[in-house]
């Protein structure tokens, strides 16, 4: 794999595999099998595999396969952790368990994760080699010139000041048995739309030297809620904020395409 191979991204499939597998078919990137065909290019997921959906476990199994594959001709498919995937494994976690959060709140991750469309058969159905897969996945990666993260928000210099002690703090806290630290983690990761008005260009500016990169990419708030677009109409991704920031969620769920962007 080189540097200088072909990357894509995708975000917020939220369990719809057959979305997905078609916009991979579109760009070359598997086959008619659902076999890697994109020799050495490089495929990120931006976190939210799950939930709204009913086939987040079979779009886990899809990128590991993926994964294997990518990896014996030089190629990479990965994924980012979402707000849903702390979701999910928090669920599966602490499934019931009451505690309190920051401010005092009475928390359930089930009670939460069934408000925000969780599936019973993805809880049922996720083995434990699987949970354990995504528990150490990123919940940033820098690739060259893109700083690739799930959320629109700068919660993320909260858990350090650079990509790998942020993701350090990330599996840390995911190691733990400790609700209120996951909680948080999910709360941080759930904020949104802090990169737009005024003071957007100058957050984002913030994030870039600290993580590096000249453009932040992320998922997380869908473009037909950033903008007039009705979901049917969104064909593309969005870049703005003084061209700083790219959206890449087509709102599959709403009713929008599953966006697989090519970045170069």
């Amino acid at each position: 794999m080189s540097d200088s191979s072909p990357l894509f991204v995708a975000s917020d499939v939220h369990g719809h595999y057959d979305a997905l597998l078609a916009a991979l078919r579109e760009r070359g990137l598997v086959d008619g099998d659902a076999g890697w065909t994109g020799g050495e290019a490089r495929l990120w997921m931006l976190g939210d595999l799950f939930d709204r959906g009913a086939d987040g476990v079979a779009v886990v199994r899809l990128l590991r396969g993926l994964a294997e594959q990518a990896a014996d001709v030089g190629g990479l498919v990965d994924t980012l952790i979402g707000n849903h995937e702390l979701l999910v494994l928090g669920s599966r976690r602490f499934g019931d368990r009451r505690f309190v959060d920051a401010d005092g709140q009475e928390r359930q991750f089930l009670h939460w994760w069934v408000l925000n469309g969780g599936f019973e058969e993805d809880l049922d159905e996720l083995t434990d080699d699987e949970a354990a897969w995504l528990r150490t996945r990123q919940v940033m990666h820098l690739d060259g010139r893109s700083l690739l993260v799930h959320s629109d928000t700068e919660a993320y210099l909260g858990y350090g000041r650079s990509t790998a002690s942020v993701n350090e703090a990330s599996r840390k806290v995911l190691a733990s048995d400790d609700p209120e630290e996951w909680w948080q983690l999910f709360r941080e990761l759930t904020r949104r739309h802090e990169f737009l008005g005024q003071e957007g260009p100058a957050r984002v500016r913030a994030l870039l030297r600290s993580f590096g990169g000249e453009e932040l990419v992320h998922g997380h708030s869908t473009i037909p809620d950033t903008t007039d677009l009705d979901p049917t109409e969104v064909s593309g991704p969005r870049r703005y904020c003084d061209g700083l920031v790219l959206n890449v969620d087509g709102g599959v769920y709403q009713g929008g395409r599953c966006l697989v962007v090519p970045l170069r």
